[in-house]
């Protein structure tokens, strides 16, 4: 289990990023969601030790990551959400280096590790092509299968579908969902999508705090009675903005679907039965209500 306890973080420039921070991540996917700016990749950066914390703990099992950081990263697998490799090197070439640099040093085994990943993430065909001719769905699998690499204990994929084609996005979610469940990975993302198909845990980061956590259908029974819907012509939405919460719009057959939050129920809407979106969009209601 990676536990995380009063961790906070303030950059130079006086930008708050984290504060208090609490969790109790176990093992299997656990879905980290939020907005852009919420803290995510600030925690991540933090947990995968490339960033010092101004205040907090960060625990994996009985690993003090903060105090020993050399030792988690040799069970560390990472995809950042900015993933850069040297784009002239082949698929294979590039694991083999990164191979050694995680400490396989003999060829053989080498040669096995490189050759299992390539044919895992669906890229044993294009193994000898340069990394700059790969899609962006490749390069993430590709990002994936470096981060395998050692079979790692703990794995933290950041933003790992952001950009890519919905045939790239299944192929790379059931990646992810195939690592299996005796390990810790850590999807962080704010798309709703992505944890509502993938995780049994999960928890919302916004301004830098837990916002909510729990199991997502727990968390969706919870939200029940408190989102209603209702279908208005586009022009009337700003009307409703002013009477409601409104957390959600979608255009559907040349009208707009409004789900607003209501402890409840307004005249002339019915009940929503409730998805892991509303609850997000629930929840960073919650919060902009608070500020």
């Amino acid at each position: 289990m990676l536990t995380i306890e009063n961790l906070s973080h303030t950059y130079p420039n006086g930008t708050k990023a984290l504060s208090g921070v609490n969790l109790d991540i176990p093992r299997g996917m656990y879905g980290l969601l939020g907005p852009n700016g919420a803290g995510k990749s600030t925690l991540m950066r933090i947990v995968a030790t490339l960033q010092t914390p101004s205040e907090g703990e960060v625990h994996f099992g009985n690993l003090d990551v903060l105090k020993d950081p050399d030792a988690l990263r040799r069970r560390l697998g990472y995809l950042p959400q900015d993933f850069g490799v040297y784009p002239r090197v082949s698929a294979y070439d590039m694991l083999d280096h990164m191979a050694v640099l995680k400490g396989i040093s003999a060829r053989s085994e080498r040669k096995a590790v490189v050759e299992t990943l390539l044919e895992q993430t669906n890229l044993w065909a294009v193994r000898g092509k340069s990394i700059a001719g790969f899609s962006g769905g490749m390069r993430q699998r590709f990002g994936i299968a470096q981060a395998l690499i050692g079979d790692p204990d703990l794995i933290i994929v950041d933003e790992p579908t952001a950009g890519l084609d919905p045939e790239e996005r299944n192929r790379f979610l059931n990646l992810l969902a195939g690592i299996g469940d005796e390990k810790v990975v850590i999807l962080s993302t704010h798309i709703v999508d992505d944890v509502d198909d993938l995780c049994p845990q999960m928890s919302v980061l916004a301004n830098g705090q837990v916002q909510l956590e729990g199991k997502p259908a727990d968390l969706i029974a919870e939200t029940r009675g408190r989102v209603w819907k209702t279908t208005v012509d586009h022009d009337q939405v700003d009307a409703v903005r002013e009477q409601h919460e409104v957390i959600s719009t979608r255009l559907f057959a040349g009208k707009t679907i409004v789900h607003v939050l209501s402890d409840t129920q307004p005249a002339g809407y019915e009940p929503v039965q409730g998805g892991l979106e509303d609850v997000y969009f629930a929840t960073l209601a919650d919060v902009r209500r608070a500020a």
